[in-house]
């Protein structure tokens, strides 16, 4: 049976080929910048729209990640309320929801402010409000007292994948780790962050929530890296997106001797990733924007407005009049009064196409 990484000397000290990453750094780091010049170029509104989005993706995905599906309008209504954003007629949330905001929020918007042993058992005890995982009790705003071994496979066919550091030696692994952490050093902030994933995940320090938890720190140094509150893009859901890949590499560079390269290059790949579904969604931004500039006088009703940013937004399927009576909760003949309306004033037309049903769709602008 080969080694764990932590049962070789010096553990830590990790090692990595520069040449295999460089240009994968340099190129997260160009898009990041890019992405940080466009959201400046939009109004107050749309950026904050961009960032309560964001923040609530990362939220639900690293959740989801772990099996766990939260309610997508009670984190969007935590996340407005605590950020001072327009939230009037959101649902209340619970307080496991809050609890998973609140710990988010405090890595992201607090990112200046140093790591420490009480600040991560205060994250932890958010998590898990009720004291329970599931129908487990488990020890709670505190580092494990007990052995942590992380299995797969059927009831009676687990097979362990991975063993974590015994118990008896996380308060010292721990204090290692805030030390460096905490330390000023010329290891850029995105380096950090991917270097900081890995080794928490190898110390797994809580009896649950380390994921979770460890997805919070990398957030926070990117947030140090972007100099930024603001969050506009969520590695969270491009981690929901590769899961397998993500689970593979770490259970590979678990057994390394110290090199960390493969991590690295996955890491910064998915990173790179986000950012570029961040400037996708920026564009369809942008466009939108556009869009009401040049319609900003046109006279419209709110259910033609309504789905006008609908189809601004994407859609599924093909815009019909039944479609729209649906969405826009109105009769079929005052659905067709609206869509034959904004055909006369130049901004829907029939889909060349045709067939046996009429599709619509914007007019190019």
């Amino acid at each position: 049976m080969p080694k764990y990484i932590y049962e070789y000397p010096d553990w830590t000290k990790f090692t990595w080929k520069d040449a295999d990453i460089h240009a994968l750094f340099g190129e997260v780091r160009h898009l990041q910048g890019k992405i940080y010049g466009q959201m400046h170029m939009l109004g107050f509104e749309a950026r904050q729209s961009v960032a309560l989005d964001t923040l609530a993706f990362d939220v639900l995905h690293s959740s989801e990640i772990e099996g766990e599906m939260l309610n997508p309008d009670q984190v969007r209504s935590s996340i407005a309320r605590r950020l001072g954003f327009p939230s009037g007629g959101l649902i209340s949330s619970s307080k496991q929801v809050e609890g998973i905001v609140e710990m988010m929020l405090d890595a992201t918007q607090n990112f200046r402010n140093p790591l420490t042993h009480a600040r991560l058992f205060a994250w932890h005890a958010a998590l898990f409000p009720s004291g329970y995982s599931g129908m487990h009790k488990i020890e709670v705003g505190q580092y494990r007292t007990g052995e942590m071994q992380i299995v797969s496979g059927p009831m009676g066919q687990e097979k362990v994948y991975f063993e974590a550091i015994p118990a008896a030696q996380v308060q010292t692994e721990m204090d290692r780790f805030i030390q460096w952490f905490n330390q000023e050093n010329s290891l850029d902030p995105v380096m950090k962050a991917a270097i900081a994933h890995f080794w928490f995940i190898i110390i797994h320090p809580f009896d649950d929530g380390n994921g979770r938890i460890g997805r919070a720190i990398s957030d926070m140094l990117l947030a140090r890296a972007d100099q930024t509150r603001d969050r506009f893009y969520s590695m969270s859901s491009r981690i929901l997106v590769e899961r397998k890949q993500y689970y593979k590499v770490l259970q590979e560079v678990q057994y390394s001797q110290g090199d960390i390269t493969d991590w690295l290059i996955w890491f910064l790949r998915c990173l790179h990733n986000a950012l570029l579904s961040t400037l996708d969604t920026l564009t369809k931004v942008f466009q939108k924007v556009e869009f009401w500039k040049i319609h900003e006088a046109t006279a419209l009703n709110e259910r033609q407005r309504f789905m006008l940013n609908k189809l601004l937004d994407g859609i599924e399927g093909k815009l019909k009049s039944s479609k729209w009576a649906k969405m826009a909760k109105c009769s079929p003949d005052t659905a067709l009064r609206d869509i034959k309306d904004l055909q006369e004033k130049g901004i829907l037309r029939q889909e060349a196409q045709g067939g046996r049903s009429t599709n619509y769709e914007l007019v190019e602008f």
